[in-house]
């Protein structure tokens, strides 16, 4: 019985090596989008273009969604392209931190 009891405890301990322990946040979303503002103190507004598909018309329609995103460094400046992702409530808005740089904006 002592065998059995020993082996329910390893099988439920995320440092077993299962890989369970990677798994831990589950489904993170991620998207690209382009920096609007970068005025806040290690906060940028991202706003995210998605296009979809109009059920009645077939139209492709454009909307957009504007995220404010956690900037460590504050190293993202207006006009970066950055994905984002998904993160634990940093603020009252804040849910998203960026995670890379995608295109850098270059003025002309």
């Amino acid at each position: 019985m002592t065998t059995n009891a020993n082996s329910e405890q390893a099988a439920g301990n995320p440092e077993a090596g299962d890989g369970a322990a990677h798994e831990a946040h589950g489904f993170r979303r991620k998207m690209v989008g382009k920096v609007i503002s970068a005025k806040m103190t290690k906060t940028v507004v991202v706003e995210v273009v998605t296009h979809s598909r109009d059920p009645l018309y077939g139209k492709y329609v454009r909307s957009r969604s504007r995220y404010k995103a956690h900037d460590e460094k504050g190293q993202y400046k207006a006009g970066d392209q950055v994905e984002i992702q998904e993160h634990r409530p940093i603020s009252r808005d804040k849910r998203f931190a960026v995670v890379r740089l995608v295109k850098k904006f270059v003025e002309e």
